[in-house]
């Protein structure tokens, strides 16, 4: 079992997917229940305890599958990264068919009315996936219950070309380890948002990344190799190279996403850790 990875792998001493019969040893396997992410964001946890450790979030219209659910909780696999842990069961519902249309903003409020003064149900974030059944006016009806602002949605397909554009607008958003909202986010989920908005689905985690994302940069230090876009990775830190001048990243030193010469970040990480530059990727956008 310890061959497989328990972040992106289902399988515990007492269950595990029936796809990895055969791989694992577990009591029994479960081919598993589709349910759809139907709250604004889903805590996904490491156990099933609202005091335990965040690992990720998922967000409005991810498709998951649950393979346990007890006391509340949904051991469940994300479509999204195939990231597993645990999330209320109350955050889970039915799964429903394919969305039409991607949140393509920041965030955006659901109304419960095409009415910008009613209260809101809930707040969706970028990436957000919904099903865009009706129009009246500005505002767009969504599958089940629900309207949102139609200028805040772009269809399902019609990505942006530049994720450096998408991680800039998270300036200023507070860091949180686990997240990948504009309320609360982390290095590595900071880069799989902005990349997502692109149209590219990529690993959660900061070592997952750094061996999955698009091609390695030959990199010693001169800054003339790199091109607009390139992720620069440390050990258990990752951000989005712009230009000499500016560096994006999510970091627990200014707590926020922020921005600053590699060379200084570089510098600081290197006299705060011991460790230099280990990595660079250059993702590989259509």
């Amino acid at each position: 079992m310890a061959t497989l990875d328990p972040r992106t792998h289902p399988y515990r001493a007492d269950l595990a997917a029936e796809h990895l019969r055969g791989s694992v040893d577990a009591e029994r396997y479960s081919s598993g229940v589709r349910k759809t992410v139907i709250k604004g964001v889903a805590p996904l946890r490491r156990a099933p305890r609202m005091d335990a450790s965040l690992e990720t979030e998922l967000l409005f219209g991810e498709s998951v599958t649950v393979f346990d659910e007890k006391d509340g909780w949904s051991w469940l696999q994300a479509d999204t990264d195939s990231y597993v842990g645990y999330a209320l069961s109350e955050t889970l519902g039915a799964d429903t068919s394919p969305p039409t249309h991607h949140v393509a903003v920041l965030r955006s409020y659901i109304f419960p009315e095409p009415d910008l003064k009613t209260p809101p149900l809930d707040l969706l974030s970028m990436t957000a996936a919904v099903r865009v059944t009706g129009q009246n006016g500005a505002y767009s009806a969504l599958d089940g219950s629900g309207w949102i602002y139609s200028r805040h949605l772009a269809p399902v397909g019609d990505n942006e070309a530049d994720h450096c554009g998408v991680a800039i607008r998270f300036l200023g958003a507070p860091y949180l380890w686990g997240g990948k909202t504009s309320v609360g986010l982390d290095c590595s989920g900071l880069i799989q948002v902005s990349l997502a908005r692109c149209g590219q689905s990529v690993p959660r985690d900061t070592d997952m990344q750094e061996q999955e994302i698009g091609t390695a940069v030959v990199f010693a230090g001169d800054q003339s190799v790199l091109q607009r876009g390139d992720l620069v990775f440390w050990p258990g830190h990752a951000g989005i190279w712009i230009d000499p001048n500016r560096f994006v990243h999510a970091n627990a030193t200014d707590m926020m996403v922020a921005v600053a010469p590699l060379s200084d970040v570089a510098a600081y990480i290197e006299e705060a850790t011991g460790h230099p530059i280990r990595t660079v990727r250059r993702p590989a956008l259509t």
